[in-house]
């Protein structure tokens, strides 16, 4: 059973935008911390935003200013808002969800950003 299913990627010029959203299941939504972890070609992957359950979030400095991370509550959706793109953000971009308690947590399949002219 699929419990987060990532989407939003695709293609932009460099200075465009996308927003990346992550489905979880409800009962990991209201719970979970969940995170985006984009992973460049040939590089590990590494964490950009991360937001709980309540709404508090962490932005990393590399993307601060250009990237927004939200809930929302409607949809049971985490979204990635990406402005300004640069060609080194091209990267298979990771949802992963953990509980904030249990040593528990989820990898969704991931989504496609390329960023070129």
């Amino acid at each position: 059973q699929v419990q987060l299913v990532a989407s939003g990627g695709g293609f932009v010029q460099p200075g465009g935008s996308l927003r990346l959203s992550c489905g979880p299941s409800e009962a990991i939504f209201s719970i979970y911390t969940i995170a985006w972890y984009p992973q460049p070609p040939g590089k590990l992957r590494e964490l950009v935003a991360t937001i709980t359950s309540v709404g508090n979030t962490i932005v990393a400095y590399s993307v601060e200013g250009r990237a927004t991370i939200s809930r929302d509550n409607a949809n049971h959706t985490v979204n990635l808002q990406m402005n300004d793109l640069r060609p080194e953000d091209t990267a298979v971009y990771y949802c992963h969800a953990a509980h904030p308690l249990r040593n528990l947590e989820l990898w969704g399949q991931g989504t496609l950003v390329t960023v070129s002219s």
